[in-house]
């Protein structure tokens, strides 16, 4: 029996320009979740349970960009992403283009664990899902308030909100993301592009187990997957 690890993030970090209420919400979600992990290690929970049991909890509040709270599409739907690394046994699964799956990473979870296969995705993800009795809700559970205005201000700026921020000012293309003179709260619109979140654990039989889950970009495509379920990309462990 050694010691143990974690780490739980809700993207590449808190942008200092992001009003101070929304910093502290961030902070103290992540605390949270992180404090929720470290009981379950606390407990002798596997890595690979804890790593679910966090990346649900994320999943489950709106406030960063996976599971309730994902980021839109050009047609103001839904289609998110996950993936799950079990790092003793080298398995992996991963899904995409969810559209009712509550909780992503626990289906991707059960491709990993219940399938011959390590990725599934759209409809036929959604298919397995309904075969292992997994929760599913109309594609509205996951959309917000927030969100909806945030896909109106990036469709009138023809932009496409990347989960990294665009300096302001940036007068350069990135792919298909081009700066917006928009501004939110006196803010431009870049800074609240949502987060991808993720756990990582080592248990004290030194285990180790990465989760990641997203809704992608905000205004993107329809059909358009990311790296956050892609093994060796968006999780590794």
């Amino acid at each position: 029996m050694g010691g143990w690890a974690i780490a739980v993030h809700g993207g590449a970090g808190v942008d200092p320009n992001l009003p101070l209420h929304r910093q502290e919400e961030a902070k103290q979600l992540l605390t949270r979740c992180l404090n929720l992990g470290i009981s379950a290690l606390n407990s002798n929970l596997p890595a690979i349970d804890v790593v679910e049991l966090i990346v649900r909890e994320l999943e489950t509040d709106p406030l960063f960009n996976s599971g309730r709270g994902s980021a839109l599409t050009e047609k103001g739907t839904v289609e998110m992403e996950a993936s799950i690394m079990d790092g003793p046994k080298r398995r992996c699964g991963a899904v995409s283009g969810l559209t009712t799956v509550k909780n992503p990473v626990s289906l991707a979870r059960l491709v990993m664990e219940k399938s011959p296969h390590s990725y599934l995705a759209f409809s036929g993800a959604e298919d397995f899902a309904r075969q292992q009795g997994v929760e599913v809700v109309d594609n509205e559970y996951f959309i917000t308030p927030e969100n909806v205005g945030m896909l109106k201000l990036a469709k009138e700026a023809n932009a496409i909100l990347f989960d990294y921020r665009i300096p302001n000012g940036c007068e350069t293309t990135c792919g298909a993301n081009v700066e917006s003179p928009l501004h939110m709260n006196g803010l431009p619109i870049s800074v609240y592009a949502p987060e991808t979140v993720g756990c990582v654990v080592v248990d004290r039989e030194g285990r180790c187990a990465a989760a990641t889950s997203t809704g992608g970009l905000m205004n993107k495509m329809a059909g358009r997957i990311g790296d956050s379920p892609l093994i060796g990309s968006g999780n590794l462990c």
